[in-house]
């Protein structure tokens, strides 16, 4: 339920990208944006393998065998996950929640739709610096003549584009009701064991329910990889949340729907915001959401994503090559964000 709440955006944003391919409109977007795209050292059909990144890395990914250089391909592969995907949607509506209030505006919009905003275009931005960075660097190679056919603009057929939205979400509810499902039970199974009755026996059911989160094996997970995470501010109940969000981004938010509700039942958000650390700190204050934020930017936590990537290099080298600077950069620019956040008193 909690991730199935977003249902309706993401679908909203599949409705715009099907009209774009049904319109004619993609094929032109790859010629006006070849002179934009050839200084990241890239053609204009991997913008379109980038803009297909916006729905999700999986097909973007795939968009580019259309490319015919080996060297743009990977570089378009292993930058094209930076674009802000469907699945962060999920995410950054929780974390930009917690961070501003909804009635707050800036310069006359609404402050959250700014936050969401900057989001999408940090992803962006930092996936055209990355290819830029490989196709100078590692992938460097001779640009090839740029030339595509030009399809008649054409009406969108609505069958086309509602066969396009429905397919869309019928990937997402299968991932919803599988991977996620799957993982959401085994990330409760861990939260709630080893069972406590005799230390919670004489508590109220909301401490006695606190007190076997605090002392599960998730906990005891959280708190082993919690010095990676600590110069970030997250403690273990974010930690485990990230490991979840391994196997879906969205996993992110059913685990802390399930802390929240565990802390207070009637209102998770209120727990989610007054929830403390062991040292009495809030868990989630404005820098450590604003870390988690940029964290999710920039990090690879897609395991599908990692395994079409296998498929489309037949190596686990680039994979491999691509988790690991995703995952050094979103640390990086994490605790900077962090740092900076704390600096200005955030």
């Amino acid at each position: 339920g909690t991730v199935l709440q977003f249902l309706p955006q993401i679908v909203l944003l599949f409705l715009l990208i099907a009209l774009l391919e049904n319109v004619g409109y993609m094929s032109r977007a790859a010629f006006l944006m070849d002179r934009v795209m050839a200084r990241t050292g890239l053609e204009g059909r991997a913008f379109v393998a980038m803009l297909s990144s916006f729905a999700c890395a999986v097909p973007g990914i795939m968009a580019t065998r259309t490319l015919p250089s080996s060297r743009d391909r990977i570089a378009t592969i292993i930058s094209a996950p930076l674009m802000t995907c469907s699945a962060r949607l999920p995410v950054y509506a929780l974390l930009v929640g917690l961070l501003v209030a909804p009635q707050t505006r800036w310069w006359g919009f609404s402050a959250q739709g700014v936050t969401m905003f900057l989001l999408y275009l940090g992803g962006g931005t930092s996936a055209l610096l990355a290819a830029a960075a490989f196709k100078s660097t590692i992938l460097r190679s001779d640009p090839l003549p740029f030339t595509m056919e030009l399809p008649p603009y054409r009406f969108p057929s609505p069958s086309a584009v509602l066969i396009a939205m429905w397919n869309a979400a019928k990937i997402f509810l299968r991932k919803a009701g599988t991977v996620i499902l799957a993982t959401s039970l085994v990330l409760w199974v861990l939260m709630n064991l080893p069972t406590r009755g005799a230390e919670t026996a004489t508590l109220p059911p909301s401490d006695a329910t606190a007190y076997v989160l605090d002392h599960s094996y998730a906990a005891g997970i959280g708190r082993a990889i919690e010095p990676v995470f600590a110069p970030l501010g997250f403690d273990w109940r974010t930690n485990i949340a990230l490991v979840g969000s391994l196997s879906a981004r969205e996993v992110f938010v059913s685990t802390l729907g399930q802390v929240s509700a565990a802390t207070n039942p009637t209102d998770p958000h209120q727990a989610l915001l007054s929830m403390s650390d062991d040292n009495g700190r809030r868990v989630f204050s404005a820098p450590t959401v604003i870390a988690l934020m940029v964290y999710f930017m920039f990090a690879l936590q897609c395991m599908s994503t990692v395994a079409v990537m296998r498929r489309e290099t037949n190596s686990w080298r680039w994979p491999a090559f691509a988790f690991g600077y995703m995952f050094v950069l979103a640390w990086v620019m994490a605790f900077a964000a962090r740092s900076i956040a704390v600096g200005l008193g955030a």
